[in-house]
């Protein structure tokens, strides 16, 4: 089930279950996943693309190992907030995975997620390879800090 509303995806959650957030790029699927509080975003691994069916088989195993609760995405808006043909296909992959599993997702901004994870490494004083390496795992977890953090607002709030 796709959930569009952070608040509705939260609601859809049962207590003390992990998320795990995506960063879904033409190459790689970038993974991170969160404490059972919901609280803190951890990156995990970058898994390389091959086909739909593998790649939702790995992150199905990957839930199924960790008892995850549900998937965020992050969805690559045009700077404008508009969305283009990269956006297309994140809920194109979304609505197939839903296909799969009954586990909740829902999406979040990415914009700027890849820049941040690329400054927090630098300023970490990483290598350019390892850089390569973890990318995209580093900007699934700011994928997800930010939903964690959104839903965190959510309750404060409610």
């Amino acid at each position: 089930m796709i959930l569009e509303d952070p608040g509705d995806f939260a609601a859809a959650l049962p207590r003390g279950q992990a998320i795990a957030g995506l960063d879904l790029g033409t190459q790689t699927i970038g993974v991170a996943v969160s404490d059972g509080l919901l609280s803190v975003a951890t990156p995990l691994q970058t898994i390389r693309r091959r086909k739909f069916g593998l790649d939702a088989a790995r992150l199905l195993q990957i839930a199924d190992e960790r008892q995850l609760a549900g998937f965020v995405l992050g969805l690559p808006l045009n700077m404008d907030g508009n969305e283009g043909p990269r956006c297309q296909s994140t809920r194109a992959f979304a609505r197939n995975l839903t296909k799969l599993t009954d586990l909740p997702i829902t999406f979040w901004d990415e914009r700027l997620s890849t820049v941040a994870a690329e400054r927090a490494l630098l300023e970490a004083d990483t290598s350019r390879r390892r850089r390569a390496e973890v990318i995209d795992h580093v900007a699934a977890g700011y994928i997800l800090q930010g939903l964690l953090d959104r839903m965190r607002h959510l309750r404060a709030a409610g």
